[in-house]
């Protein structure tokens, strides 16, 4: 897997990747202490509005800014916000009241918006070849789980020498650094595409997503995802403080072994993707994910909740949830032409992202009104719901080559011409101005 980091375009993007996960987990610390305060018990509720202002950045912003962004030079773009997030983050100490990092909040989360899902499409741009491309995603999701692992450690760290306020300085940094790694390199950009109307720029990426049958599949496997990793990023301290009554390093044991299960599942993918069709990974994937909810409830029911139990627990989950997610950039390549990745992988972002805002509150919910048997129930049957929406909507023959007809282009459309002149021909399937219904 480390192979592909001989690319120098990719490995400065790699490393621009890990260095601005850091600086975020260093600021997602900061924001809670600096919750803590200006509202003192209520820092929760600022928390809260907190994650709810990000989701909705995450969810309005990305397929906007995912309609435009062919229109700049990708290396330019996502500097530019990185700079912009830095000086965000560079504000955050100096607020004195909560509607200030409301703004600045929005205002960085709009930036990652557009950042993300930009930064997403480059990759299959860097690496065309489908095998290190699969090992680039696996790269990406240890880099997820690592920055988990690693930021509350540094964090740790810098608490124990200086005040809080210097983990934003360390996001500024992070920040920085990424937009030099960036810069450093030249990035390709997307071949031109034909001017648009505001709406229909805006729209396409979702308008893509929806019509194509596989990537409907793996909406639904997002909503399922969503369930089963509200349960443990929600939950888990309730479960260690205040059910087993443990320490916070226990807290922070049990999220690792989330994350642990998490990277095995990176590192055992790559060769498993070479054998094996995404679509029957990813199932089973969000089966283990449920299937560990499932089991712990009935455990919890029959036995009491104990510390090992829910360590195997979330290591099972960790597993099923990195199956479903790693895969899904192969299938975002595969699903549209280079010039929409952007505005399909913006798509990606924000349809996978309002999956998470209705599932983190009512994980929330479920745990402070029932306990948690029901909450473990509830969140593996929507999970449930969510892989069996997947498999009526993703067929399981879901070949990427596929024959057609074309009736609606004259016998001389240059489309014709380059399948052979024929009204029925067979090629790559993909959502575009010809192609505005699947095939078949």
């Amino acid at each position: 897997m480390l192979s592909i980091l001989a690319d120098r375009t990719y490995r400065h993007l790699f490393l621009a990747q890990v260095v601005a996960l850091l600086g975020t987990g260093l600021a997602t610390v900061a924001l809670g202490l600096l919750a803590y305060d200006l509202e003192g018990g209520d820092a929760g509720l600022v928390l809260g509005m907190i994650f709810t202002i990000k989701m909705v950045a995450y969810v309005g912003i990305a397929p906007i800014a995912g309609a435009f962004v062919d229109k700049l030079p990708r290396r330019t773009l996502l500097v530019t916000l990185d700079l912009v997030r830095a000086g965000v983050a560079l504000a955050l100490p100096f607020v004195t009241e909560v509607w200030q990092v409301y703004v600045l909040i929005f205002l960085l989360q709009s930036a990652s918006a557009a950042f993300t899902p930009t930064f997403q499409a480059t990759i299959p741009d860097v690496l065309p070849e489908e095998a290190r491309y699969i090992r680039a995603l696996s790269l990406s999701r240890l880099a997820y789980d690592l920055e988990n692992i690693v930021s509350p450690v540094l964090a740790g760290l810098f608490l124990a020498l200086m005040s809080y306020n210097a983990l934003f300085l360390g996001t500024v940094v992070g920040f920085l650094a990424s937009a030099v790694l960036v810069v450093s390199v030249i990035l390709p950009s997307p071949s031109p595409t034909e001017p648009r109307g505001i709406y229909d720029r805006s729209t396409r990426g979702i308008r893509i997503y929806l019509a194509t049958p596989r990537l409907r599949g793996l909406l639904a496997l997002n909503f399922a995802a969503a369930a089963g990793g509200a349960m443990v990023l929600v939950n888990t301290v309730v479960l260690v403080r205040g059910e087993l009554g443990l320490p916070e390093t226990a807290l922070a044991w049990t999220m690792g072994a989330f994350g642990a299960g998490s990277m095995f599942a990176a590192l055992v993918l790559p060769k498993l993707l070479d054998q094996v069709p995404d679509r029957p990974v990813m199932l089973t994937g969000a089966i283990i994910l449920t299937s560990a909810l499932l089991l712990l409830a009935a455990l919890i029911l029959g036995f009491g909740l104990s510390w090992p139990l829910l360590l195997a627990a979330w290591m099972a989950a960790g597993s099923g949830y990195s199956a479903v997610l790693t895969p899904s950039g192969r299938l975002l390549k595969r699903s549209a032409h280079p010039a929409d990745r952007p505005a399909i992988f913006a798509a990606q972002f924000a349809l996978s992202h309002a999956c998470w805002l209705v599932t983190y509150p009512l994980a929330g919910v479920l745990m402070t009104m029932a306990g948690a048997p029901v909450a473990l129930l509830s969140l593996a049957l929507l999970s449930a719901f969510g892989i069996a929406v997947a498999v009526c909507l993703w067929p399981a023959d879901d070949p990427e080559v596929i024959s057609h007809r074309h009736d609606d282009l004259p016998a001389d459309h240059s489309h014709l011409v380059e399948h052979g002149g024929g009204r029925v021909h067979a090629h790559a399937a993909v959502i575009d101005a010809l192609h505005r219904k699947w095939p078949g």
